[in-house]
Parts: C-alpha cells; structure tokens; sequence
C-alpha cells in the first residue's frame, strides 16, 4: 500500500536525501546512517542510476555537481568532458548544416561522471571509497527489477539501440524489458568493481579507456584512450542573483544555468502584484521571460537540449549537494563499449556550426544542458535542487523557483503542479492538468502547440525534479518529481 505524500514533502530532523529512484534512495540513506556525508551519500546513489537507469546516466556520461557546507560557502564542480584531441573540424563540411547530428560517431566527448566522483570524494567523502560502490556492483551483477517511468522510456527510445551491434545485445534492442522485469549487467559490474577497487584511474586509464577507443573509432569517431587519461574536472565559483529574499546559486558556463538566473533577474523586478500565483498574466510573463533567457544563453553559450539523473542529500553535519549525471540524449550516443556494459555520451551534439562561439574544436567543452542548483537564505543553505529533461532543466527550475519563493506554495505540490516548456520561441507544449484559463492565455499570446516536434515533441517530458529544503524550524523537507520513479527520503 502507498502512503500519500504530504503536500509540504516528506519531513525529517537530520538528513534527508532526494533522488530518482528507490534503490538509490535507500542505499544513500544507509551511507549517512553509517556515517557518511551527504557526498558520499549522493556518489553511491548516482552509481546505482547508472545502473538502474541505463537511458539517463552512466559511467559514459558527464557530472554536475552544486555543494553547500555547512558555514553556506557554495563550490559547484564542473565534471563535463571535452571534445577528442583528434577532433576533425573539417569533417563537419560534410554534415547536414555543418553540424553534428545527435546520434553521430562525432558526437563523442570525453565522460567526466567517474573523476567527478573522485574528486568530490576526495574533497568531501567520509566513508571508504570501495563501501560506496557495493550496492551498484551489486545490482549491476545480480539483477533489478526496472521501475515504470524507465521501462516505459527504454520502450521509447529502444529504436537507438539498434544502430550498434554491442548496444543491441548489451540493452536488448527489439525486446526492452517491462515494467517490474529484472535486468542485469554483468559487464559493468565488472568495470564498477574495478573502479571500486583502484579508483577512476581505472576508468580513465585502464580498459574501459581502450575499449572505449576501439568503439569509437569502429563507428568512425575521434575519441581516443589520450582523451581519457587528459580529463580533468574543476571546482568552481557559482554563479548567482538574488530571487525573493533568496541568494539562487547555478554553475557558471559552459552549461546554462546562467538563463535561470537572466529570467529570475527580469521576473524580480516586476511589481510582486504582476507576479501574482496562478495569474494566466503572471505565467505568460513568465514563460516570455524564460524565452528571452533561453535565447541569451543560445547566443552567449550554445544552442541546447537530454536526459539526466539528480540528486540532492544534506548530511547531520549541513553539508548539502545537488549532484547530476547525464549521458546527454536517452541511451546517449547509442554507441556501446564493448565488453564494458555502458554506453558513451553524445554531448558534441552541444556545439553549434562553425563561427559560433559554441562550434566545436579539439579540446574544448560543449554548451552543456546540466544545472544543478542551490539556495542560500541569510548566507546559509536553504534548498538544493535540479530538474532533469535537457532543454526542460532551466524551464523547470524556473517555475519551481517562482512557486516556491515567489508563491510560497508547500514543497511537493510545487513539483506536482502541471508545467509548461518552451520548444522553440513560438511552441509552447503545456501539461495535462493546467488551468484552461493559464492554458487560453498561452495559446492566445501566440504559442503554439509542438506536437511533432523533436524527440519528445512536448508529448510527456516535462521533467524529473529533485529537492531538499531547510525549513525555518531547521528540519529538513524532501520532495521527489512524480514524473520520474524516485522518492525523498529522511531520518
């Protein structure tokens, strides 16, 4: 029997971790029993994503990560990979528009997912680094049973596996499993167990490196092992602005948290009467208002779009952290490593055409969609949180800002609440279950709707939050998207 969850959220004293999926949830509520930080905490929950979640995230893919200690000091940590050394910019003369298709041998960058946990964990990890990657071994090896929302995505999505012999084996192309039917990966158990055992020097310089190399160039790619053992992240400054007595912290470029933070600087400034909750007026100023800081960010970063995990813990200590992982695109490149039971991520798809400030070179970082947030209130941490569904992460956390901040609406009814997300400057796909008032003044201002367009087309990905909060008794609330298979839990 499922136990409703209280419109505030679930409510905790000490820590509360949220995240999506059960299994991950629980396995990062047993490290802070056990005394872990929130870091490691976030790190064994983000392993058990890649494996359970194999269409979002994994060891192919990028790290995001926004940590607040406990004095309110913010670090974010940019864990996103590169461009091949060998990358060749005169092959994009040959490609529809000068661009990189999606799904494409050229998409490759480096995965910056494994030495982002490292390095987090050097920074901020309690508990024995092999401790935190036993459950996901585990479960990579023995099997799970897929949760709803991810077997109705691997469905999907199941005609990108199809392009790679090794990912057709490796995910079961033609026949994607069921809701509650187990799965196993043996193959990146064994990866897992050897970046448990000796560290992401493993990873970056070992065989799955080599493998990854052999695949890429076999699909006519650049990626080569050097790109591998050349990955380094960097802890960073945040970038921020002041929302509603709210200091709204996002990681700076190359992702574009900085169009959160452009709409939350026009939205301030209006009288609070026109930001009025649930006023059709307010919410077209809204959206208008993420449209113009969509199209700041597609000229000063890059032009958009993924799929991703989150997860947001705060520890007995106060240390919090959003951390997000992404294999960009569902299933990401479609373009398997053999032996190795992952997937490589397809974030070139990121860069823009030549002339752009985003176009692709050797080396360099694409416009990355990944944007791990905080609040900090009176200098110290009030929220943590993250919005999965590549253009939907900044659109997402915007709407959930102005119900939190500016409408004070209670934790988990404002992820509940429907939302809408901008696919291009004039398509507008709104969610089941808005007021037809807000609904009528969306349409009427001109926004049409996008059936048909692009992967999703504005059919169902509205998606996936994940959120923790200190309320004002200093008790933590936790709040987990119903879109996505997660939950909040706390103790």
């Amino acid at each position: 029997m499922t136990t409703a969850i209280p419109p505030e959220g679930v409510r905790a004293p000490h820590c509360m971790v949220a995240t999506g999926h059960p299994l991950a949830a629980q396995a990062a509520l047993r490290v802070l029993r056990e005394g872990g930080s929130a870091v490691d905490a976030a790190l064994a929950a983000d392993a058990i994503l890649g494996v359970v979640e194999p269409m979002a995230t994994g060891i192919g893919g990028d790290m995001l990560a926004m940590i607040v200690e406990p004095d309110g000091h913010a670090v974010s940590y940019n864990g996103t990979g590169r461009a091949p050394a060998a990358f060749p910019v005169e092959a994009l003369a040959g490609l529809p528009n000068q661009r990189i298709p999606e799904r494409h041998a050229l998409s490759l960058t480096t995965p910056g997912a494994v030495r982002g946990w490292e390095d987090l964990h050097r920074r901020y990890g309690r508990m024995e680094w092999k401790q935190l990657f036993a459950p996901a071994i585990a479960l990579a090896r023995d099997g799970f049973a897929v949760a709803p929302v991810a077997a109705r995505e691997w469905a999907v999505f199941d005609r990108v596996l199809h392009q790679d012999p090794v990912c057709a084996a490796l995910y079961r192309a033609g026949r994607p499993p069921v809701a509650g039917e187990t799965f196993s990966n043996p193959e990146l158990a064994r990866v897992l167990s050897a970046i448990a055992a000796e560290g992401a020097d493993a990873y970056y310089l070992g065989a799955p490196a080599q493998a990854a190399e052999t695949a890429s160039r076999h699909a006519g790619g650049a990626l080569a092992a050097a790109d591998f053992a050349a990955h380094r992240g960097d802890f960073c400054t945040p970038v921020s602005t002041e929302f509603r007595g709210l200091t709204i912290l996002e990681c700076p470029p190359n992702t574009h948290g900085v169009a959160i933070l452009h709409a939350l600087d026009e939205l301030g400034q209006l009288d609070p009467a026109l930001l009025a909750e649930d006023d059709p007026a307010a919410v077209l100023r809204t959206v208008r208002a993420m449209g113009r800081a969509m199209q700041y960010a597609k000229q000063t970063v890059a032009d958009p779009a993924g799929n991703t995990v989150c997860t947001v813990v705060v520890d007995r200590d106060g240390l919090a952290v959003t951390l997000m992982t992404s294999i960009f695109k569902r299933f990401g490149s479609g373009i398997a490593v053999p032996g190795c039971g992952f997937v490589l991520q397809n974030r070139g798809f990121g860069f823009a055409g030549p002339g752009h400030i985003n176009s692709p070179a050797p080396g360099k970082r694409p416009y990355h969609t990944v944007v791990p947030g905080a609040a900090l209130r009176d200098g110290r941490f009030h929220a943590g949180f993250g919005v999965v569904g590549g253009l939907m992460q900044p659109q997402g956390q915007l709407q959930l800002l102005v119900r939190l901040a500016a409408w004070q609406q209670p934790l988990q009814a404002a992820l509940d609440a429907p939302r809408w997300r901008l696919e291009s400057d004039t398509a507008l796909a709104i969610e089941a279950g808005t007021p037809p008032a807000i609904a009528k003044a969306l349409r009427d201002a001109g926004y049409g709707d996008p059936a048909g367009l692009g992967e999703l087309g504005g059919r169902s990905d509205f998606g996936g939050a994940q959120i923790v909060m200190r309320d004002a008794d200093g008790s933590l609330l936790g709040a987990s998207d119903k879109r996505k298979d997660g939950i909040a839990l706390g103790e």
